[in-house]
C-alpha cells in the first residue's frame, strides 16, 4: 500500500512560471547558478540555492544564506508571484522532450513508508548534503525540491493520468533546454479519491532522483518530532513533496567519467595492461556504448572501444553487472588505483546530457588526461537493485529530463 496525499500547493502565477521555474539545486555549480540568476532575478534558484546572492567565498551552509532564501520566498509570496492554493489538490506534471512525454503525480508521500522500506532506495547519502537540505527546509518552513519517484507500470494509474490531462493545463511552457513543462490541478473530490485508491493498490514506490531530499525530509521529521511534545503523526512534516512517474515512461542517460592523470603510466602502458581484462580496439569516432560490457576511452586525441572479457565480472550480480561497476572494479581500481570513486579527487563525473563532445573538451583542455564513456543504466536494472535492497554504484544514473524547482512547493503551515 502506498500513501499519497493532496496538499495546498504553493505555485507561480501561470504567466510567470517560465521565469520562476529553475533547474534543481544540485545539477548546477554555484558559479553556473550565479550566472543564471544574474540574467533572471525571478529565478527560483535564489530560494533553492540561496548562496547565489552572496560572494563565492561565503559558505553555502551558513544561517545567513538559508535566511536569505527564506526572505526571497516570502517576498515572492507577498508580491503575488507565488500563490498558495486554498484547498488540497493533487497535481499532474508532464515533461515532454525529444518526442517523448512522461506524466507524474505531484503529491505528498509518507516519511514512515520511506523509513519502513515501502519507498525503496538505491543510493547512499552523505551527511553534509542531508543536513544542508534539512537546514534549508527548516529555515524556509517549506519543501521546495520535489523527490522524483517511480512505480512499476500500472494500467489504472495510466488511465487516470490520461483522463485527467485531457483538459487545458494551468501551467504550460517550454524551457530553454527544449523541455516542455505542463501542470494540471486536480482538486475535485472524485478524482482525488480515485488517485488515492489507485495508489493504495501499489506495493512499493522507488526513489529515482532525490535520495538526499528524501533523507533530509526524514531528518526534518526527526528534529521537529523531538521538539513537539504533542506529536501525533499527521503533522505536515511527516510527509515529503514527490513526483511519481511510471517507470516505463522514464529515461536514464549515461553518466560518464573523467580522470586527471594516468598515474605513472603512459597511455600505451595503460592500454597494454588493460588487455588482461578487456579487448581493446581503436575507434574512428567517439564511442558511445550500448551495452554494459562496452566502454569508450578518449585520451591524447584518440578514441578506443573496450569490451570486457568473459568471467572478469560477476554477471549474475544485479549490481556488479552494471557498466559503471564493471569499469570501477575492472579498470579504475586495477589500473588507475582509484579505490573509492566517491572520495578520490582525481575523478569527476559528467552527465550524459552534455554529450561525448564534453568528454573530448575536458581532456583536450589539459585538466583531465582520460575520459570514459559508459552505457546508460536501464530503469529495469535500477528497480532490480532496489528490490534486492542493494546500492547502485556511485554516479550511475542521470535522469533526463529534470524536474524544475519552484513550480510546486509544500509549506509546513
Amino acid at each position: 500500500m502506498s500513501t499519497v496525499l493532496p496538499f495546498k500547493g504553493l505555485r507561480p502565477k501561470s504567466d510567470l512560471a517560465s521565469q520562476i521555474a529553475s533547474p534543481p539545486y544540485d545539477v548546477l555549480s554555484s558559479a553556473e547558478a550565479r550566472a543564471l540568476v544574474k540574467e533572471n532575478r525571478l529565478s527560483f534558484l535564489r530560494v533553492n540555492k540561496p548562496e547565489v546572492d552572496f560572494p563565492p567565498e561565503q559558505s553555502a551552509y551558513s544561517e545567513e544564506v538559508y535566511n536569505s532564501g527564506k526572505k526571497i520566498l516570502e517576498n515572492m509570496i507577498s508580491a503575488g508571484q507565488l500563490v498558495k492554493d486554498n484547498q488540497p489538490a493533487f497535481y499532474l506534471y508532464q515533461l515532454s522532450w525529444l518526442g517523448k512525454s512522461q506524466t507524474g503525480l505531484v503529491c505528498l508521500c509518507s516519511v514512515d513508508e520511506y523509513e519502513n522500506g515501502f519507498i525503496k532506495k538505491h543510493e547512499l547519502t552523505r551527511p553534509q548534503k542531508v543536513n544542508d537540505r534539512a537546514d534549508h527546509m527548516l529555515a524556509l518552513n517549506t519543501q521546495v525540491g520535489p523527490v522524483m519517484m517511480t512505480l512499476k507500470p500500472n494500467q489504472e494509474i495510466n488511465r487516470l493520468f490520461d483522463k485527467l490531462t485531457e483538459s487545458v493545463p494551468e501551467i504550460d511552457f517550454e524551457a530553454d533546454d527544449s523541455v516542455r513543462h505542463r501542470i494540471w490541478v486536480v482538486s475535485d473530490a472524485d478524482s482525488i479519491g480515485s488517485l488515492k485508491e489507485a495508489f493504495e493498490a501499489v506495493d512499493f514506490l522507488y526513489i529515482a532522483d532525490g535520495h538526499h531530499r528524501s533523507e533530509s525530509a526524514a531528518e526534518v521529521r526527526r528534529r521537529l518530532k523531538e521538539q513537539n511534545s504533542s506529536h501525533h503523526g499527521s503533522e505536515p512534516y511527516n510527509y515529503f513533496l514527490s513526483v511519481i512517474f511510471p517507470s516505463d515512461q522514464m529515461r536514464i542517460l549515461s553518466y560518464n567519467r573523467v580522470v586527471t592523470d594516468l598515474g605513472r603510466l603512459s597511455l600505451e602502458e595503460l592500454l597494454e595492461n588493460a588487455l588482461e581484462n578487456f579487448i581493446i580496439e581503436k575507434s574512428e569516432r567517439p564511442f558511445e556504448p550500448l551495452t554494459n560490457t562496452e566502454f569508450g576511452i578518449y585520451s591524447q586525441g584518440k578514441w578506443y572501444k573496450l569490451t570486457v572479457r568473459d568471467k572478469v565480472f560477476d554477471a549474475s550480480s544485479v549490481t556488479a553487472s552494471i557498466g559503471s561497476a564493471i569499469l570501477e572494479n575492472c579498470f579504475l581500481k586495477t589500473y588507475l588505483k582509484i579505490d573509492d570513486v566517491r572520495k578520490d579527487p582525481r575523478i569527476e563525473f559528467v552527465g550524459g546530457i552534455r554529450g561525448l563532445g564534453e568528454l573530448e573538451r575536458l581532456v583536450d583542455s589539459g585538466k583531465f588526461a582520460i575520459a570514459f564513456s559508459v552505457s546508460a543504466v536501464t530503469v529495469g536494472q535500477l528497480l532490480k537493485v532496489a528490490d534486492a535492497n542493494q546500492i547502485m554504484p556511485p554516479k550511475s544514473t542521470w535522469f533526463e529530463p529534470k524536474l524544475r524547482s519552484g513550480l510546486l512547493s509544500h509549506t509546513f503551515d
